[in-house]
């Protein structure tokens, strides 16, 4: 079940993302996967200047993806984000629907990191930033 502060966006399938076949290539559901978890880190104003500003940055360190079903160019692709984990590392989940054709077509997850502005990594999300989770 999606907790109620998953972030939605709809993308509909270019030309160019798509394999001689017609179907997405698969290496694009990453940038589909990178625009909800930019909403997403947007709706909690977590967006990289906004990490910048209190003082860290964010990096994915771990991203998979499962294909169930595919998306084929003219399609609209689901794509919903959601924090799954806010442990030491955040961990945002999604579920990638083909909307025309009302099939889930991928679920996937990131990890993301935090470290300082010298790049050392945090043991903990930092008050500042678990702040914006309690709104």
């Amino acid at each position: 079940m999606r907790p109620a502060h998953a972030t939605t966006v709809r993308l509909p399938v270019p030309f160019h993302d798509c394999d001689p076949l017609g179907i997405l290539w698969h290496g694009r559901y990453f940038e589909y996967l990178e625009a909800a978890r930019t909403a997403l880190l947007q709706s909690f104003e977590l967006d990289v200047p906004d990490v910048r500003g209190l003082g860290f940055k964010m990096f994915v360190t771990d991203a998979r993806c499962r294909y169930l079903y595919p998306l084929s160019y003219g399609e609209v692709a689901k794509v919903t984000a959601w924090f799954s984990e806010l442990g030491p590392l955040l961990r945002v989940a999604y579920e990638v629907e083909n909307e025309t054709r009302g099939r889930k077509s991928a679920r996937a997850f990131t990890v993301i990191a935090l470290t300082d502005h010298e790049n050392n990594l945090l043991k903990r999300v930092p008050d500042d930033v678990m702040a914006r989770f309690n709104r």
